[in-house]
C-alpha cells in the first residue's frame, strides 16, 4: 500500500506552490522511489471565496488594500515571495497575476481526481492539472477563474472537453469543495498549504525541505513491517492459531 499525502491548497496561493516544490524535493531525496509510490490527493481551500474574476486591480494593489500599507507594501511583499520562489526553482511574475475566484478551478481538480481514480485517465491527472493551474497563474499571468482559460488548461492536461464543459456549466463538485474546506478547518488549518501524511503527520505551511523529509521519514518508519526475532533456525515458536492451541 502506497503512502498517501493529502494537501489542502489554493491555486492562487504563492506558498502553496513553494510548498509543493519543497515536498517534491523531499520525496525525491527520500529514496526507495517514494515520490513515485506516494499517492498525493489535492484538496480545495479558497483563500478568498468572495474574490471576483473581473477585479481590475493588480495583485500589489489588492495586497496593499487588504493588509494595509498601500501598493508599496504589496510590491515589497511580491518581491520577497518571488525571491523565495526562485530559490525553489519557480519563476513568479506576480505583476501579471490576474484576480480570480478559484471555485471553478477547484471543481475541475475534483473532476480530475475522479477520472484518475477510476482509471479513465492516468492516476496523476489531478496532480498535473494542479501544476498547470499554478504555473498559469504565477508565471503566465492567465485568468484561472475564466471558463475559456480553464477549459484550455484542463484539456491540455488530458481531461475530456465535454466533461469539463459540463462541470463548468453547472455546480458539480461544489459540495466537495465546501467539504474540503470544512475538513481543513476541522484539522485546525486556518491557512494553506496544509499537508497530512498517512492521516497521521501534519505539516502546516511551506516548511523547509528538511521538515518534509522528517515527516516522510517518520511515516515510512511507521509503515515498515514488524521484524521477527527468533533463535537461528528455530522457526516459529509455539503459538495459538485460528484452529486452537496444539499441545
Amino acid at each position: 500500500m502506497s503512502m498517501r499525502i493529502d494537501i489542502w491548497s489554493d491555486v492562487v496561493c504563492p506558498w502553496c506552490y513553494i510548498g509543493k516544490r519543497r515536498l517534491e524535493q523531499a520525496l525525491a531525496e527520500s529514496g526507495d522511489n517514494a515520490g513515485e509510490k506516494a499517492e498525493i490527493v489535492w484538496h480545495s481551500f479558497q483563500l478568498d471565496p468572495s474574490a471576483t474574476n473581473d477585479d481590475p486591480r493588480d495583485l500589489a494593489t489588492r495586497l496593499g488594500e487588504k493588509f494595509g500599507g498601500g501598493r508599496e507594501f504589496g510590491l515589497q511583499a511580491n518581491e520577497r515571495v518571488t525571491a523565495v520562489a526562485a530559490e525553489d526553482g519557480l519563476d513568479f511574475r506576480l505583476e501579471d497575476a490576474k484576480a480570480a475566484n478559484t471555485v471553478d478551478a477547484h471543481r475541475l481538480l475534483h473532476l480530475a481526481r475522479e477520472l484518475g481514480a477510476s482509471g479513465d485517465l492516468p492516476a496523476d491527472t489531478q496532480g498535473r492539472l494542479k501544476e498547470r493551474l499554478l504555473k498559469a497563474y504565477f508565471t503566465e499571468g492567465l485568468p484561472v477563474g475564466d471558463h475559456a482559460t480553464l477549459t484550455r488548461l484542463a484539456t491540455e492536461t488530458g481531461l475530456p472537453e465535454d466533461r469539463v464543459t459540463a462541470v463548468l456549466a453547472g455546480t458539480q463538485y461544489a459540495d466537495e469543495v465546501a467539504t474540503d474546506q470544512a475538513q481543513a478547518l476541522a484539522y485546525g488549518a486556518n491557512g494553506v498549504p496544509f499537508f497530512v501524511i498517512d492521516d497521521k503527520y501534519g505539516v502546516s505551511g511551506a516548511q523547509p525541505v528538511e521538515v518534509f523529509a522528517e515527516a516522510l521519514r517518520r511515516a515510512n518508519a511507521d509503515r515498515k513491517p514488524v521484524t521477527l526475532i527468533s533463535p537461528d533456525g528455530a522457526g516459529d515458536g509455539d503459538a495459538c492459531g485460528p484452529d486452537g492451541c496444539p499441545i
